[in-house]
């Protein structure tokens, strides 16, 4: 009887969504220290920060900057060691009390070179900033592209090139970017602080386009590297540099001068009530389970997350593998689209399976995410999807026809968005209750997310089939054991790839985040997106078939 209470426990322990939460914030604290002891001593020896000491000088609270892209590149590219969040920190944090997207290299880290997931993630960062119209402190200290991937780095557009093209973009915008040099800029890479409205150098940098050693190789001429692309050099001579600075704190130190001057920010927190929830939302961890296999109350869930009495289901007795209901959070109205995880019975008196969205579904909220862009009310997914229905009685219904009702409505929906995946967003159910592909403002996930095109025992059985009835078109059938362990080992593979920080390494989301911080994480974005202007100005959709 023990040795069963021991194993349960145990198996309880793995499924706790609260024990996912501690491992994955554990896993980011060591993320965190980037390149470690080597790089931080490196930093010193050069009379320079860490990135994350230059965060804490610049931002007045370093305990409330939402970090961005940490898993990015995680266990990606282990051919050439670690590389804690893909060499470069992004996120938004308050300077003198103003929201700004912060772009920092961390030069502990490969000496702040730039992987294909260190690119990618500062494009995201430079399409939050314009979409929120967030000003963008980049602070430069790389040693530019990492040569053995250029190939994937340098040429597509979405790659290294898009940055400079963005910096150009923004400014257009009047996005206010300041650079401030505080280390090396090599290369390309030394057009982003130029393109910038306001450059700054600290002394000892370097900011070129080609260094002395190239310079040999390539014209055969003999150079100082401060001669050549120094502080003092382009501060007095190229006229290049705007601020020339000492040192990391004088310049951290300019830079909040400057963003103080910027014209003041809404103020439209100040005005709203704080409010309380219905349930506590530390009750998340009791209410959903950490393996996405037990069933749980979304209205409980929302009720976790919004103001208490403020919940008005929409559509309520329609359609009810997804709920669709208007709340508020800190007094802001939301639009709320989430999965239904319970077992539910349709009109009909059938059946219907938590998680899978069916026709009726669809069609109720395509319908409310036109009802919310007709009153500009912000939209907010709860995924927990493990697809659309399928079956001849679901093929009958029209469920083609009513999914594609949903995802041509949240194509051309214009208000701001947000998607939080709370456990499962598997297929087209992805793509419907706004995955990536459909440009939320903000994506986020819960430790327990998984994100597949269908689950892992699906995907390995059909993956399996197809392979045995090759192997047996060929007249060589596979003995049972053999059979099994291909199955396992195709199963094994899939459950790596569901990992939420799989999907996080390749910027799939924006950030993995606590369920009980999910509420004070939302307020914080929806006063971004809510401040920004919103363009365009009209909504409409494409033609729907009926």
């Amino acid at each position: 009887m023990a040795t069963k209470q021991v194993k349960q426990h145990k198996l309880d322990h793995i499924r706790s969504l609260r024990h996912l939460t501690e491992n994955i914030l554990q896993e980011e604290a060591i993320l965190k220290e980037g390149g470690g002891q080597a790089g931080q001593e490196r930093q010193q020896r050069l009379g320079r920060l860490t990135a994350r000491e230059r965060l804490r000088f610049l931002l007045d609270d370093i305990d409330s900057f939402f970090e961005l892209g940490i898993w990015a590149g995680y266990q990606m590219y282990t051919e050439w060691g670690e590389l804690p969040a893909a060499g470069v920190i992004t996120g938004i944090g308050k300077v003198l009390n103003r929201p700004c997207m912060i772009i920092a290299n961390d030069a502990t880290v490969k000496a702040g070179a730039m992987f294909p997931q260190s690119v990618k993630k500062v494009l995201r960062a430079q399409r939050i900033a314009f979409e929120c119209r967030l000003p963008i402190i980049y602070l430069v200290d790389s040693s530019g592209v990492f040569l053995p991937l250029q190939a994937e780095i340098f040429p597509d557009e979405d790659d290294f090139g898009r940055i400079f093209r963005n910096n150009a973009i923004l400014s257009a915008a009047a996005v206010p970017q300041f650079a401030a040099i505080m280390g090396n800029c090599i290369a390309g890479g030394g057009y982003l602080p130029v393109l910038c409205d306001k450059l700054l150098m600290t002394k000892g940098s370097g900011l070129y386009l080609a260094g002395p050693a190239l310079v040999k190789a390539a014209i055969g001429q003999v150079v100082d590297p401060e001669e050549l692309g120094g502080a003092d050099m382009h501060a007095a001579i190229s006229g290049t540099v705007d601020f020339l600075e000492p040192n990391d704190h004088a310049c951290l130190e300019r830079l909040r001068q400057l963003t103080d001057l910027l014209p003041p920010p809404k103020i439209f927190s100040e005005s709203l009530p704080i409010g309380e929830t219905e349930y506590e939302p530390l009750e998340l961890y009791d209410l959903v389970s950490g393996d996405n296999q037990t069933s749980y109350s979304t209205h409980v869930l929302m009720n976790c997350i919004v103001d208490k009495g403020s919940l008005i289901e929409y559509k309520s007795e329609y359609g009810k593998s997804l709920v669709t209901a208007f709340a508020k959070i800190q007094g802001m109205p939301v639009g709320i689209i989430a999965n239904q995880r319970e077992q539910t019975t349709n009109g009909r008196g059938e059946i219907e399976i938590g998680g899978v969205i069916y026709a009726e579904s669809a069609d109720k909220a395509a319908r409310f995410i036109m009802d919310c862009n007709q009153t500009r009310t912000p939209l907010i997914f709860l995924q927990d999807v493990v697809g659309f229905m399928v079956g001849k009685e679901a093929e009958q219904s029209g469920i083609i026809r009513s999914g594609a009702k949903l995802v041509n409505a949240i194509s051309n929906s214009i208000v701001p968005k947000i998607t939080i995946i709370v456990g499962n967003s598997f297929g087209a159910g992805n793509y419907a209750l706004c995955g990536k592909a459909y440009d939320p403002n903000f994506i986020l996930a819960w430790p327990n997310a998984k994100y597949a095109v269908m689950g892992a025992d699906q995907a390995a059985n059909t993956l399996f089939t197809i392979q045995k009835q090759a192997a047996e078109r060929k007249g060589t059938p596979m003995a049972p054991e053999e059979a099994e362990k291909l199955r396992q080992k195709i199963k094994q593979v899939y459950d790596i790839q569901m990992d939420i920080r799989y999907g996080a390494a390749r910027g799939w989301v924006d950030a993995i985040i606590p369920p009980h911080a999910t509420r004070s994480v939302l307020i914080d974005l929806l006063h971004l997106v809510n401040e920004a202007p919103q363009l365009p100005k009209t909504f409409h959709t494409g033609v729907f078939q009926v």
